[in-house]
């Protein structure tokens, strides 16, 4: 039982040091097992792909969708009032495009944690090769429950995007004024087009657009604007609460492995019905263990 405990103290010391604190003096040439600067670099790649997966920065058909969704959203009352639900429905259809992004990441993160995991596992427990078994199986097992709760909470967070239009960030307010400046501007522009002035526009965050095609809807183009730059405004909190809840939920449970549940999950798979309670037997050494520790009690025995 004493070898048996040592062999698992060590283990997780060794994860602490490596996944939780970032120290990597037991690895230092192996950069596979840096493990706090391979997830970061996991994260930051998974930032920009996020990013090029909502990139909507099309100089054609400009205000087109924002404009389809307002016809289709038109409810008796008021003019001017931007209908809830045209926001609502081109948000959802943007978490939708990204909705596979973010499981990625964390399956990839996994993925990665269970390779370090084994690899410390086998240093740890060589000579044992039963118990080496025992702790690579429940490693196995609880990583890919970890995985399948991380994946579970992201699916959450995005149906908790879809549900509402929320943020307490006064950074939405002053970018969505900052987007707003340019509107008197860009509907002069729209006008003057049917005299013969210029197809384009320049728009801060999106470049040149076209503007030729929208000459045609000036009753609905500064609800269209309107919508655009809120929802412009908005999703750029979208991706930084995203992003922001995806990285600490993932600290949180690599730390949580580490600490808590990996001891558990050993000693449940260890006591199982298996082995018949018998951690003993899997501390057998191996035929060439034993036999190197005889040759070396012979080496150093008194004559």
């Amino acid at each position: 039982m004493t070898a048996f405990m040592q062999i698992l103290g060590s283990t997780k010391e060794s994860l602490r040091k490596i996944l939780v604190r970032g120290e990597f003096d037991e690895y230092l040439d192996d950069a596979e097992m840096h493990c706090t600067v391979r997830m970061a670099e996991m994260l930051e790649k998974y930032t920009k792909q996020l990013q090029l997966n909502s990139d909507e920065s099309t100089k054609d058909n400009f205000l087109m969708e924002e404009i389809a969704v307002l016809e289709e959203t038109k409810l008796i009352g008021l003019p001017n009032f931007l209908p809830r639900t045209a926001f609502l429905t081109i948000l959802q259809r943007k978490l939708k495009k990204i909705s596979g992004t973010p499981i990625e990441l964390v399956e990839e993160v996994w993925n990665y944690v269970e390779n370090v995991v084994v690899r410390v596992v086998i240093f740890h427990s060589e000579g044992y090769l039963q118990l080496q078994n025992s702790f690579r199986r429940a490693s196995h097992n609880l990583i890919l429950k970890m995985r399948d709760r991380s994946v579970d909470r992201v699916k959450e967070m995005v149906e908790m995007e879809k549900l509402a239009d929320y943020t307490c960030d006064p950074e939405y307010m002053s970018s969505w004024n900052s987007l707003m400046a340019q509107q008197d501007s860009f509907i002069t522009a729209i006008k003057r087009v049917s005299l013969g002035y210029a197809k384009e526009f320049d728009i801060n965050g999106y470049g040149e657009v076209e503007i030729g095609h929208l000459k045609d809807y000036l009753l609905i183009v500064e609800q269209a604007f309107d919508l655009k730059m809120r929802i412009t405004a908005y999703w750029k909190i979208v991706l930084k609460r995203m992003l922001d809840n995806l990285a600490l939920h993932l600290l949180f449970n690599v730390q949580n492995l580490v600490n808590k549940e990996m001891e558990a999950e050993i000693i449940n798979e260890m006591m199982g019905s298996n082995h018949s309670g018998s951690i003993e037997r899997l501390l057998e050494e191996s035929p060439s263990l034993a036999s190197r520790r005889e040759k070396l009690n012979k080496s150093i025995r008194l004559p």
